[in-house]
């Protein structure tokens, strides 16, 4: 497991923003006796969610906890002192739920940090013993809570700060701190005494490995990073530095007193904070999600290993997308499944490198399904579990060279490719899709991919995520397929500038937050998806989730042909994947291989017949090899 002061050496991590200023936003409230921010984590848990999910979805990968003013002193005036313990151990949980929830959501592998915010005191520590009085059972629950570090913020006289550190360095194993002042007046102004450059001495003299400013000016800011950033401390990475500004504070500017910190404003600003060297940059008072948003923007256009969230946007159709009548020309699936009929797809993985008999192979494979009648379409996968194969449509071009299928024949077997949002930008997603449909592929599968997975000797390889299945979904029915594109901008001049994608995606019937699957379908379908292809089930029981929609969208369930008892003990550790226990041990009772292929073969083969006779759309058959008995499969299933 990642720490963050480990991170920080090796990338940037981009925080959130402010938590008083949006709480005042939503509620209409300031922080009042029954109404105070920080006992929201326990007494409104849903609304401190909210906010620490928006600032993830924006692409923050560190979390400040709702606990600003969660002291005893603080507390005290609004009589729920006795509450602190409580108050900030919900504080930390609340961020780590909403972290759970958030990579769950968009399958974001990480790292996400806690960052456990302590402010200051509205009157001054005099001594040690009052610190202690303040502070120690804030701490103390904080660092029960497991908070990744604690964050001294907004302390506008060193010396407080210095009397909090000291308290925190008592702690048996004293956790990771980040130390933050605040400047009143600019740097030349500041109040800090010492100033800049020896405060941050004085930090790295007592061990503080992260330290910085927040609660200023952006411009008051970039001033402090100019002051220390060459300081020996901070250059050879002994003490790293953190920025957190408002969003606010006026400048003259002409004749006009102007604050020019909009979101582009301060995504520009995380770029040369970062270029600067900072290594931990968010944002403080009314820096809110759309700030952040931008701020990841950035500094994703100046690190590989920027975090990246999903995007979603929906566009108002200039005129009606693209119906059935338009995709029915698309090819033979997507006549069929217009058409009400029992459609087939085969998946097929494109190759991995530059072996032409592989390729051969794979063309053949192709050339033996339309062959054979019984198949309306090839799926090609598009980086499938992570690694990198010669991309879906590159692909397609080359199977129709081989095979002579021109625009004047048209292709004997729809192709599909598989689109995923992990290597592409939004500009890429969209210039993509249209370079697919001026190539005659009219048809894309929009799945949100898995993360890239690559051996360790592998170049590190980052993942974008702009966009998620749902957003290419409803940005290709209601942008492209509208005639417009993901701005809203006309795709031509001509009459008719739609493109006419049919749109599929897919579906785990067996996903482990079935409910979270079942509510992204149904964005699908009010997205515009015109079918959903299942992961592989090996029984009935998990397709009767579908039945509600099966009068929404045509469903085709995924067929997995089994080769072996190692194949199947594979797939069993697939995400989303369940083969039963019952049907493994079937496979292990047979000693020989080839037993178990046709077990397997006869398993799949029952699974289409009993498809068909229940009335669903169709079947997306699955098989790891090249041609390994899927006719056969269809035939017998098929009949």
């Amino acid at each position: 497991m990642a720490d963050l002061l480990s991170t920080l050496r090796t990338q940037a991590l981009l925080t959130d923003g402010a938590m008083g200023s949006l709480l005042f936003k939503r509620t209409g409230r300031l922080s009042e006796t029954n109404h105070v921010y920080e006992a929201f984590n326990v007494d409104q848990p849903e609304l401190i969610r909210r906010v620490h999910l928006d600032y993830l979805a924006a692409g923050a990968r560190c979390v400040k906890t709702n606990t600003f003013g969660a002291n005893r002193w603080q507390l005290r005036p609004f009589g729920i002192e006795a509450r602190v313990a409580e108050i900030n151990r919900a504080g930390v949980r609340r961020a780590r739920e909403a972290i759970a929830e958030h990579q769950e959501r968009h399958r974001e592998a990480g790292p996400f940090f806690v960052l456990a915010s302590i402010g200051p005191t509205a009157e001054p520590l005099a001594n040690a013993m009052e610190a202690a009085e303040c502070y120690h059972e804030q701490i103390a629950a904080l660092v029960e809570a497991g908070a990744d570090a604690l964050l001294l913020e907004t302390f506008s006289s060193p010396a407080q700060l210095e009397l909090v550190l000291a308290r925190v360095r008592m702690w048996p194993q004293p956790p990771l701190v980040i130390a933050q002042v605040t400047l009143r007046g600019g740097v030349s102004g500041t109040g800090l005494d010492p100033e800049p450059v020896a405060w941050v001495r004085r930090m790295a003299e007592l061990g503080v490995a992260i330290a910085g400013v927040n609660c200023c000016a952006p411009w008051d800011a970039s001033a402090f990073v100019d002051a220390v950033k060459d300081e020996p401390v901070v250059r050879q990475g002994t003490l790293l530095l953190a920025v957190m500004p408002n969003a606010g504070g006026f400048q003259r500017i002409g004749s006009r007193l102007m604050t020019t910190v909009n979101p582009e404003a301060a995504g520009k600003m995380a770029r040369t904070l970062f270029e600067r060297g900072v290594r931990l940059i968010g944002g403080c008072c009314e820096m809110h999600p759309p700030h952040i948003e931008e701020m990841r923007n950035y500094l994703q256009s100046r690190q590989t290993t920027a975090p990246a969230t999903a995007v979603s946007r929906a566009e108002t159709p200039a005129r009606a997308p693209a119906g059935d009548e338009e995709k029915r020309g698309n090819g033979r699936f997507s006549l069929k499944l217009k058409a009400g009929g029992f459609v087939v797809s085969i998946e097929a993985l494109p190759p991995r490198g530059t072996d032409g008999g592989v390729v051969e192979r794979k063309v053949e494979f192709v050339a033996q399904l339309a062959a054979s009648g019984l198949v309306d379409a090839v799926d090609f996968t598009d980086g499938s579990r992570g690694i990198p194969l010669v991309p879906p449509g590159d692909f397609i071009q080359l199977v129709r060279e081989r095979l002579g299928w021109t625009a004047a024949t048209g292709d004997a077997l729809e192709m599909i490719p598989h689109f995923t949002g992990r290597d592409l930008n939004v500009m890429g997603v969209q210039g993509r899709l249209i370079g697919y449909h001026a190539n005659r592929i009219h048809n894309v599968l929009f799945v949100t991919g898995d993360p890239p997975k690559m051996s360790p000797t592998y170049p590190r390889s980052t993942a974008v995520f702009d966009l998620d299945s749902v957003a290419m979904i409803r940005l290709t029915h209601r942008g492209l397929n509208a005639g417009v594109d993901f701005g809203g901008q006309p795709l031509g001049r001509h009459a008719d500038p739609r493109t006419h994608f049919t749109i599929g995606s897919g579906f785990e019937p067996e996903a482990r937050n079935l409910a979270r699957e079942v509510e992204r379908l149904q964005q699908k379908i009010e997205g515009g998806v015109d079918y959903i292809m299942t992961q592989p089930v090996f029984h009935a029981g998990p397709l009767g989730v579908l039945d509600a929609f099966r009068g929404q969208t045509r469903c085709l369930v995924g067929v997995m042909i089994l080769t072996s008892y190692e194949h199947a003990q594979r797939m069993a550790q697939v995400p989303g994947v369940v083969v039963p226990d019952a049907l493994l041990e079937r496979f292990a009772a047979l000693p020989q291989v080839a037993d178990q292929t046709k077990l397997g073969q006869e398993i799949a083969a029952g699974q289409i017949r009993d498809l068909v006779r229940e009335g669903w759309a169709g079947v997306y058959v699955m098989s790891t090899a090249v041609g390994a008995g899927v006719v056969d499969v269809l035939r017998a299933g098929l009949g």
